[in-house]
């Protein structure tokens, strides 16, 4: 534990020498570049909130390349004025191209701070979306088989013409049937007396 949190101070203790420096630098080449009073300490703080800005998008996991761009633009500025103020540019004489740079700090720093601060995350889906999508994925139940039409009727057997003669002789037997056994006479015995085919027994004891 002791050595976690020694750790720890170091790297603490490192960041803020770190910071403190290019915080200084910063400020010299924005007073070098025209920017004095209070305007000078603004650049150093502009730059850091945009390095601020850029980890945390970087932590967060969401648009990463947005994120390490203007991470790296921030770093090429608080790298560039350490450099710069390393004796490799006399502060008395700046550059005109370090003075438009410097100039035009504030509004790349506004845009790079907004893009990454206020950026709205993708939107969640909605419960219905994803109701519907579940419904889209489930699988589709089995076809409806189309009605079966219903059988055609069987049709009736046609008509057989019955001789009035043989109708005649039928009630005959008919009659002599019920005198002999007192019950009327019936299709398959009428049938077998006359000696006619089934169908006209049937004819011939519908007119019975």
């Amino acid at each position: 534990m002791r050595a976690q949190l020694a750790r720890i101070d170091a790297v603490l203790v490192q960041a803020l020498i770190a910071a403190a420096l290019s915080f200084a630098h910063l400020h010299d080449v924005a007073s070098a570049a025209g920017q004095d009073g209070w305007k000078a300490w603004a650049y150093p703080i502009s730059v850091d909130l945009l390095l601020v800005a850029a980890w945390r998008r970087l932590r967060t996991g969401d648009a990463k390349a947005a994120g390490w761009c203007w991470f790296v633009i921030a770093l090429t500025a608080s790298l560039g004025a350490n450099v710069a103020t390393a004796g490799l540019l006399d502060l008395e004489q700046v550059p005109a191209w370090l003075r438009i740079l410097v100039a035009g700090w504030p509004a790349v720093a506004f845009l790079g701070g907004t893009l990454l601060a206020h950026s709205a995350p993708g939107p969640a889906p909605h419960k219905d979306t994803e109701d519907e999508q579940d419904q889209e994925d489930a699988p589709d139940p089995a076809p409806e088989l189309p009605a079966q039409p219903a059988p055609e009727p069987t049709p009736a057997p046609p008509a057989v013409a019955v001789p009035a003669a043989l109708v005649e002789h039928a009630r005959k037997v008919a009659a002599e049937h019920h005198t002999r056994t007192g019950t009327a006479i019936d299709t398959p015995t009428l049938r077998a007396r006359l000696g006619v085919p089934a169908p006209m027994a049937e004819a011939i004891a519908a007119h019975l």
